[in-house]
């Protein structure tokens, strides 16, 4: 009994069961309409009781590496949550109708098309997808180099993205948008008015073919468009994750007054807002709401960890998690009775 009574969980932990409540929720809702709801249930039950194996194991033994695997373990899971929001929002209607709408009468064109038309050479295309691909490096890179740089900020930076990953995926189920290289397809913008968007109701339910422009055959190129045919679904169009969590890094890096590997960072991050739109991922709507929401989910992050860590300080207090050096030690930096250290 006193070790299940010493059994905590990480942050990332919390917010991942908050996730799978509500998530859950919506497929108890969807479920007569959902053909794998059993599975998609079953799979949650598995996942927390991994969770929960996991946790009970670094009670036994605490271990610096068991805690990595949490960690680990709950990253390999956004490989699993991301397309299983298509899995769900399949039996909604598709709204990409309104994003397309919404670009024609903001922008007097279809951003998407019209980029690529602009600079359609070999050189062009390869270092968009280079910038799309960056992505993956990215948020692998900055987790590994926070856990070994500031594992303090560290436990902050990851709750900040998977809360952030978790916001994107709700609006995706309760959203659902293909993007431009799903949606175009399933019209036939060729035979289409320019400004005129058909809806098309539940049509990704059946069919998911993924556009794939005839683009040339360089090694990023090839890269890019094998990950989106193994792990790409009509899904997650608006706003961009892509964009979002990038520019949530870059801000979570800054407030670590990381400069330097900010400034290494830059040029992918520009290179990949750029891509989304290029390679007709995505809207360049979807890019000016994956930005706005990465702020909104960056002070909402700061919002929620202090309350899922208990931890009650103020603004200045707060900011003692962003530095190497603490500003108040002895209530930032003591051993927290309700997360692993």
């Amino acid at each position: 009994m006193r070790i299940i009574r010493s059994m905590h969980f990480l942050a990332v932990e919390k917010i991942t069961f908050l996730y799978i409540f509500l998530t859950s929720l919506i497929v108890f809702y969807l479920f007569p309409q959902l053909p794998n709801a059993n599975e998609l249930l079953i799979n949650r039950i598995l996942i927390v009781v991994t969770i929960f194996l996991l946790a009970f194991l670094n009670t036994l033994k605490d271990w610096g590496f068991i805690r990595f695997l949490r960690y680990l373990f709950l990253g390999t899971l956004l490989s699993y949550w991301y397309p299983e929001t298509s899995e769900i929002n399949r039996v909604l209607p598709n709204l990409d109708f309104l994003l397309a709408g919404w670009e024609q009468l903001i922008f007097g064109c279809q951003p998407s098309v019209e980029f690529g038309k602009l600079i359609p050479n070999h050189w062009m295309n390869e270092l968009m997808n280079m910038g799309y691909f960056s992505y993956y490096p990215i948020i692998i890179g900055t987790i590994f180099y926070f856990y070994y740089a500031n594992i303090q900020y560290f436990k902050f930076f990851t709750f900040s993205i998977f809360f952030s990953f978790f916001c994107f995926y709700l609006i995706y189920i309760l959203f659902p948008t293909a993007g431009p290289q799903y949606y175009f397809t399933a019209i036939g913008m060729e035979n289409t008015s320019p400004t005129v968007f058909p809806e098309i109701g539940l049509y990704f339910n059946t069919n998911q073919t993924l556009f794939s422009p005839d683009s040339g055959m360089g090694f990023f190129n090839q890269i890019v468009e094998k990950t989106q045919q193994v792990g790409e679904k009509p899904t997650a169009a608006f706003p961009s994750s892509h964009v979002g969590i990038t520019t949530l890094i870059m801000i979570l890096v800054a407030s670590n007054r990381r400069f330097t590997f900010l400034a290494i960072l830059t040029p992918f991050y520009v290179l990949l807002v750029a891509a989304t739109v290029y390679i007709r991922a995505h809207y360049l709507i979807d890019v000016i709401g994956g930005w706005l929401f990465a702020w909104l989910f960056y002070f909402s992050s700061i919002a929620v960890y202090q309350q899922i860590t208990r931890k009650k300080l103020g603004f200045v207090d707060f900011r003692a998690i962003y530095l190497e050096e603490p500003i108040v030690p002895k209530k930032v930096f003591k051993k927290d009775d309700n997360e692993t250290i």
